[in-house]
């Protein structure tokens, strides 16, 4: 390929696999096959084709892209403190969330439950 050819250029790229999968779910439209229904979703895929043309949405796009390892290291800090807390939870309600099928909220124990025949169940 060519320096200034058309298919040089990431988003040009992009741009003819947006144009070429368009063109073959057209042409292809009364057919009912399962591998057509992915062509059909691509359609999603058409407003990116004006990014091509737009320089500052190409480097909005570029940047937000460059940002994404950034991302991912906050959603592993934000999914470390949920695992800290769900582990706190679990710890503190470990045993607690259980009752009698009898006296909902009268009998807390559950020697008081087989007393009064109860059935004692656990929340799991």
């Amino acid at each position: 390929m060519d320096d200034n050819s058309y298919l040089s250029e990431s988003w040009s790229q992009m741009d003819f696999f947006i144009v070429t999968t368009g063109l073959i779910d057209t042409s292809l439209e009364g057919v009912d096959i399962a591998f057509l229904k992915v062509l059909r979703l691509l359609r999603i895929l058409r407003p990116l084709r004006f990014l091509s043309h737009s320089s500052s949405m190409k480097t909005l796009i570029e940047a937000l892209m460059a940002s994404i390892p950034s991302i991912m290291n906050v959603g592993v800090v934000i999914v470390i403190v949920f695992l800290m807390f769900a582990i706190l939870g679990v710890n503190l309600f470990a045993g607690k969330l259980q009752s009698c099928t009898v006296g909902f909220y009268k009998i807390n124990t559950m020697e008081e439950c087989f007393k009064v025949r109860g059935k004692w169940v656990t929340f799991d």
